[in-house]
């Protein structure tokens, strides 16, 4: 091979090489019925196992790779919990529920935050928590079996798969202050 040949043949795969580094990809990985592992670029069918997504590029991974299944149930129904200081027990069996089965959600603090009480008032018409959303569906109180169906029903997997990194909620917001009243002015002359 002669030197420029092997010039455009180097700066070809160096331009190559630049372009797939800042172009993303999903990959999915899933177990057939027949028990073999596949890998492809278009989503899994309906009957895989222990389907997974990675998003490949410049990018990087996502910062949890949850279970394919996961992915779509939270872009479907979204869990929120809505929680209190005061809650107590129900409360922490809830976020532990929700941790044991790997389940992302966003926590609201509907004791201490203004907001997120006018939005649980809204929703149910009391300040009584655990309250958990899973889409549309809500769950009142803390009971383990009642918790486990409405996450069922949204597609949610029973339990998480092991070597996933641990969730990151969304952490409670912070107590909003309220206003404090404003300083008097002297009257005018």
């Amino acid at each position: 091979m002669k030197s420029p040949t092997i010039a455009v043949t180097l700066l070809a795969i160096a331009l190559g090489g630049a372009f797939c580094a800042h172009a993303q990809t999903n990959v999915y990985r899933w177990v057939d019925k027949d028990g073999k592992v596949q890998f492809s670029d278009a989503p899994p069918p309906a009957d895989a196992k222990d389907a997974t997504q990675r998003r490949m590029g410049s990018g990087g991974d996502d910062e949890t790779q949850l279970p394919f299944a996961t992915q779509v149930a939270a872009r479907r129904n979204p869990v929120t919990l809505f929680t209190g200081t005061q809650c107590g027990d129900p409360c922490a069996s809830g976020r532990d529920l929700l941790t044991r089965r790997g389940i992302p959600y966003t926590e609201r603090d509907a004791q201490n935050n203004p907001a997120d009480q006018e939005a649980l008032k809204k929703l149910i018409g009391t300040l009584d928590v655990p309250l958990l959303l899973v889409g549309e569906s809500q769950v009142k109180g803390y009971e383990e079996s009642q918790w486990h169906a409405s996450l069922d029903s949204a597609g949610y997997p029973r339990t998480r798969l092991p070597g996933l990194p641990p969730l990151r909620q969304n952490p409670p917001a912070a107590p909003v202050k309220p206003p404090e009243p404003a300083a008097a002015e002297p009257p005018s002359k």
